[in-house]
């Protein structure tokens, strides 16, 4: 019994720090993104270069490591799967983020990912997904810990987002509140972060079937970028290479480093999933928030106000209380709390 705690206790370093490690590396991507867009290359162009080399970089790893867990044969029903993970994370994702960035502003489009957490729960719990017992306490907690980390990512986003509005720009005119494109670049950014959410979900419910995080990972790599240039095609004729703007050996090693990352994060995350669930996974990602903030102090002398410290506060007492009823949920209670844990029945059954 000793030696199996010490096995789990282990486990949720490792659980823990990498997903502490996967936002860092999320934050620093964001940076790279954006210095290519400077540089004028289509976001959909980064988008199939990165994926695909993710698909390259995976694969071999994924047949070296997966080969014994890939199913004998794939149904009709997990192909399906397959091509909506693909679909929605790398296609649709990411073409209503960047239209929302487009009619808004990166301050807005920073501060909706927040909102990720609360879908999610929302709709693992609606589907079953996320073992919920309102009159357990650990079920209690698991609500209100989502919850706070949703308000306090939301309020420290918004509050650093103001600080920057009021820096580089003067006070809009109360017409603006009301500005038609701005109302229609939120909604494509409410309609992106659903579609990451329901991605998250489905991707969690697949692993089920497809117990291969790796190989789901280039799988659905290679059929996102298929998708992707077929987008690309359809709505500028052409599929752009953005060789004029980028040296091809630069665009390479930019996309190499973007994949390599990508896709080990994306494993990562897969195999968090599998072991704890969507919910669990989804409540990391503010901390990616936090680290832009950290950066920006570091780097461009920004200061963080009240109302951010506020919001880590609130982001990160939330952050704790789900890890503390999800780690309760592993253990039969040596209290008189009720347990929602049953060691027969699998998390995402």
């Amino acid at each position: 019994m000793v030696w199996y705690r010490e096995k789990l206790i282990l486990e949720d370093l490792v659980f823990v720090g990498g997903l502490v490690l996967v936002q860092f590396v999320y934050a620093g991507n964001s940076i790279l993104l954006s210095y290519l867009m400077s540089l004028g290359l289509e976001p959909l162009t980064i988008v199939i270069f990165s994926t695909f080399a993710t698909f390259l970089i995976i694969s071999p790893l994924a047949v070296y490591f997966e080969r014994s867990k890939l199913p004998k044969e794939f149904s009709l029903k997990l192909l399906i799967r397959l091509v909506l993970i693909s679909f929605g994370g790398v296609t649709l994702f990411q073409s209503l983020f960047l239209k929302g960035i487009k009619l808004t502003s990166p301050a807005m489009a920073t501060a909706m990912p927040n909102l990720a957490p609360g879908i999610i729960f929302i709709i693992a719990w609606t589907l079953r997904l996320e073992r919920v017992k309102l009159s357990c306490i650990y079920s209690k907690v698991k609500i209100g810990g989502t919850l706070l980390c949703v308000v306090g990512a939301l309020i420290m986003s918004l509050m650093s987002s103001t600080g920057t509005a009021k820096k580089f720009s003067s006070n809009p005119p109360p017409s603006d509140m009301f500005d038609v494109h701005k109302i229609i670049g939120c909604l494509y950014l409410m309609a992106a972060v659903f579609v990451l959410s329901s991605n998250v979900v489905l991707q969690a419910t697949t692993l089920v079937d497809f117990p291969a995080p790796m190989s789901l990972c280039a799988i659905t790599s290679l059929i996102g970028v298929v998708i992707t240039a077929t987008v690309q095609l359809v709505q500028n004729h052409k599929v752009d290479f953005g060789w004029p703007v980028v040296r091809l050996g630069d665009l390479i090693c930019y996309s190499v480093l973007g994949g390599a990352i990508g896709g080990v994060c994306v494993s990562f995350n897969g195999w968090a999933m599998k072991k704890r669930g969507p919910v669990l996974v989804a409540v990391f990602s503010p901390i990616a928030t936090v680290i832009s903030v950290v950066f920006s102090v570091i780097a461009f002398g920004d200061r963080i106000n009240l109302g951010s410290l506020a919001g880590m506060f609130l982001m990160f007492s939330g952050l704790y209380s789900v890890l503390w009823a999800k780690s309760k949920e592993g253990f039969p209670s040596d209290d008189h709390l009720e347990s929602e844990f049953d060691p027969q029945k699998p998390l995402l059954a």
